[in-house]
């Protein structure tokens, strides 16, 4: 039985140059302030950034896992923050905890979730809406 407040199991994702690499071809965003660190510094940024989608579904992961099928999400929405940086050598980590907002009167489920980098906030109202 799924209760108001419930917490959904939270994970943290590594996020390397590399995935960042993988997710510009199936995407088709090689904008390069996801790959060439000296473009990302030149138009301001601290280093290459990840793709907002990209974090945006690393975050919707939890709930997939939570709910057990990608399909159950019928619903989903951000704000993003700040950029997640990811440094070389190394990863940048995302952390991702979720709970129940609510419980629809149509059987829905919303959850909100929290996703951060450095217990910095990278997404806001961060909000699934899913058929369990």
């Amino acid at each position: 039985m799924i209760s108001v407040g419930d917490p959904i199991p939270s994970q943290q994702f590594p996020v390397t140059r590399a995935d960042l690499v993988r997710y510009a071809g199936a995407s088709g965003d090689f904008n390069p302030i996801h790959w060439n660190e000296r473009f990302a510094r030149s138009v301001g940024l601290p280093d290459i950034i990840a793709h907002g989608m990209f974090t945006m579904a690393t975050a919707i992961r939890v709930v997939t896992d939570w709910a057990g099928d990608p399909g159950a999400v019928v619903e989903y929405g951000v704000r993003f923050t700040r950029p997640v940086v990811v440094p070389d050598p190394g990863a940048a980590t995302i952390s991702v905890s979720g709970s129940v907002r609510a419980i629809r009167d149509d059987g829905l489920v919303e959850v909100d979730l929290t996703a951060t980098v450095n217990d910095q906030t990278v997404l806001a109202k961060a909000r699934a809406v899913v058929r369990i």
